[in-house]
């Protein structure tokens, strides 16, 4: 037999073989009711949303309290009791490592009467970028605290300088003596899913690639002598909300954090639909984390940071939430606080507005706690 009598053959049998398979399948179908099949697979697909719902709603709090073990006796306790819970957390956003191949850039960006600079950082493949403006009268001299200015999914870094939701936050921190780091991270819904898709192939997630970024633009911009580098703060808006939540815990040279638009009742948010409140499903996959809630709802998460202070900001109008389920989830976080005798480092502004970050408070938080004399900060 030649090569080429050889290949037709094979392809003769291939198709023969695939015919046979068209017509197995015509045959089964005649075998059960179209609508009586359909019932079958939603039935299960039924079977299957109820099981994984129960596992991560009504089940949660029995597998909490077996995964953590808390030891409130001192901040110090505490935090070697959560080291496993802080490990796999590490785990469910999997930051890859990222190294530095290139200098940090920067070049003058005026944002309006603003004088602001821009910053790249190469790292290999990725870049790292962001906004960082000094409030007047930063020097050697006068070292300044920095804070990390996270912009939400539909933003930009130039957002936080703006009115609208966001109020121009960022120029609220600048004229009470912050500095501010505004990193560029991905925006809109349609390319953080498809982006996400390839992380999670990859065994990471979009939320750790941009903890990276941010962590080695940190490096960086910390060597600067107008910053004090022991004074770092981060305040996020929405998804830059969701940083603020999610970073914290992995980067201890954030010292103290406003959380706007974002906190939640975390198992209600992403488990069970309710006209109440809105849900990322179907629509925004991006926000779905291998392992998420295992064990980190939003109230458990927070004890990865504790002692560090920490302000949760919500609207009643705000539609990300139901907001009593809001201020009972928050009533469980500050119980960590409470516990360490220190129930002034946790504060939930819970105002009539929506989604939107309430400016003065937080600053005044900031203030508080990051230059404010005689204050302790762990």
């Amino acid at each position: 037999m030649n090569k080429k009598t050889g290949y037709s053959g094979l392809c003769l049998l291939a198709s023969a073989l695939f015919i046979g398979s068209l017509a197995a399948i015509a045959q089964d179908t005649e075998l059960i009711a179209p609508e009586v099949e359909t019932a079958r697979t939603d039935a299960y697909e039924q079977q299957l949303e109820n099981y994984l719902r129960h596992f991560l709603v009504e089940a949660y709090e029995d597998r909490a309290a077996k995964l953590w073990n808390r030891d409130y006796s001192s901040p110090a306790a505490l935090e070697r009791s959560v080291r496993p819970n802080r490990r796999r957390w590490e785990e469910v956003l999997s930051p890859p490592v990222l190294s530095k191949t290139g200098p940090l850039e920067t070049k003058p960006y005026p944002l309006g009467q603003l004088q602001a600079e821009w910053l790249t950082l190469p790292l290999g493949i990725l870049t790292a970028e962001a906004v960082l403006a000094f409030p007047e009268g930063a020097s050697e001299q006068q070292p300044v605290p920095l804070i990390i200015v996270q912009h939400a999914i539909g933003s930009s870094p130039e957002t936080p300088f703006t009115a609208g939701a966001y109020h121009e936050y960022a120029k609220g921190l600048l004229d009470a003596g912050f500095a501010v780091l505004v990193p560029m991270n991905l925006r809109s819904v349609e390319r953080r899913n498809n982006v996400e898709r390839y992380a999670r192939l990859a065994g990471t997630s979009l939320p750790g690639i941009e903890l990276v970024r941010v962590q080695h633009l940190l490096d960086g911009v910390l060597a600067d002598p107008r910053l004090d580098e022991a004074r770092v703060g981060m305040w996020g808006v929405s998804l830059g909300g969701m940083a603020t939540l999610f970073w914290m815990p992995l980067e201890s040279r954030i010292k103290a954090g406003v959380v706007s638009a974002w906190f939640n009742e975390r198992r209600n948010k992403m488990a069970v639909p309710d006209t109440r409140y809105s849900s990322f499903s179907p629509r925004e996959e991006h926000a779905f984390f291998n392992g998420w809630l295992t064990e980190f709802s939003d109230e458990d998460l927070v004890s990865l940071i504790v002692p560090r202070p920490l302000m949760i900001q919500h609207g009643k109008n705000d539609n990300i939430a139901h907001w009593p389920q809001v201020v009972e989830a928050y009533e469980k976080a500050a119980i960590h606080y409470q516990r360490l005798h220190i129930p002034e480092k946790i504060d939930l502004v819970l105002h009539e507005g929506g989604h939107e970050a309430i400016v003065a408070e937080g600053v005044q938080f900031l203030t508080d706690w990051l230059t404010a004399p005689n204050r302790e900060n762990e």
